[in-house]
């Protein structure tokens, strides 16, 4: 069990970082569409336990270990398509990363009144300190920080049940979008996919049989349920423009609940910490290709990463998610049809 729980906190610590924990993916894929996005956030972690089921047995029946080696079975071979999809996908995943660095800023903006800049670097030192590690640096970071977050998250979730009055709850879910909430369910699953294919080709070592695997996916898909609905929950408490909020959720954090203010911020600034690494992990094991392009590669993403960051974090989870999720449906309906 030790070693399925190493593997599901790495996956966690992947799913929660600054778009999940800041509240911004959840109201921009669920919560804008009322009582629907409920059944939206169970919709995509049913789509996101079958891609992780499904990724870890095609890595396991076909000893795969670089994420070319994947493609090779995702896509025919003689698809010429195939080189730019994977630079397609490692574009995403380190733009992806740049947002998480954003993201570390962003807060310290809000809520400090410190220059984004700053933060931005800090957490930039901090992952290229990680990256220096290799993937059992990201395994033991996830596997000390992950649990923390989640039941803080948790915590507070539940505090913010009790004082919210369930029979009003609905009266603030108003559906201000007036898209399918279907699809945007299946758009967040799919970008997410995306993130965690990769991230999971990286665990391989950690991963036995069928038996194991599928046990994972549940524990993941059931976890990644949970906090989507207290996250999705706290977003009620918002009593201003909720599109003027970088992160909205730190906003309910901060006014409502005072006293748990430090303790979600350190959630935020956990999930974002443990997000980037697994994502800085994945983009350098699909290009590097030895140890000192390795280091090379890793100063040069995160000193560019510090640059990016004064373009805005929700500007960049608003502007290019949903674009990804278009991208990312491609993967999985190809992933969905091969036999394991």
């Amino acid at each position: 069990m030790k070693g399925i729980l190493k593997v599901v906190f790495v996956i966690i610590g992947t799913m929660i970082g600054a778009g999940f924990a800041s509240g911004q993916e959840m109201y921009l894929f669920f919560f804008s569409y009322g009582k629907e996005g409920l059944i939206g956030i169970v919709i995509s972690c049913c789509i996101i336990g079958l891609v992780i089921n499904q990724t870890f047995n095609i890595v396991n029946k076909y000893q795969i270990d670089t994420y070319k080696e994947f493609l090779d079975i995702l896509i025919k071979k003689n698809m010429k398509s195939k080189p730019i999809i994977n630079i397609v996908i490692n574009i995403f995943i380190l733009i992806t990363f740049f947002i998480m660095i954003a993201g570390f800023g962003a807060y310290f903006e809000q809520e400090l009144g410190i220059n984004r800049l700053l933060g931005s670097t800090i957490l930039a030192i901090l992952t290229f300190a990680i990256f220096m590690t290799s993937v059992k640096g990201v395994v033991k970071a996830s596997e000390l920080l992950v649990p923390i977050l989640i039941i803080a998250l948790i915590i507070i979730g539940t505090i913010n049940i009790k004082e919210v009055y369930l029979l009003e709850i609905q009266n603030y879910l108003v559906k201000t979008n007036e898209d399918n909430f279907m699809l945007s369910a299946i758009l967040y699953s799919s970008y997410n996919s995306i993130l965690l294919i990769p991230v999971l080709l990286t665990l391989k070592n950690y991963i036995k049989d069928k038996k194991q695997i599928l046990k994972i996916a549940i524990i993941s898909s059931m976890i990644i349920l949970l906090l989507s609905v207290m996250i999705f929950l706290l977003l009620v408490r918002v009593d201003v423009d909720i599109t003027q909020l970088e992160m909205p959720v730190v906003y309910v954090v901060s006014n409502m609940f005072t006293i748990l203010r430090y303790i979600y911020g350190f959630i935020i600034l956990g999930s974002i910490f443990t997000t980037a690494i697994s994502l800085g992990t994945s983009f350098l094991q699909n290009t590097a290709r030895n140890e000192k392009s390795y280091a090379q590669i890793a100063l040069s993403m995160c000193i560019i990463s510090v640059m990016i960051s004064n373009i805005g974090f929700s500007n960049l989870v608003n502007l290019l998610y949903p674009i990804f999720g278009y991208l990312g449906l491609i993967q999985i309906l190809r992933l969905i049809r091969i036999k394991t």
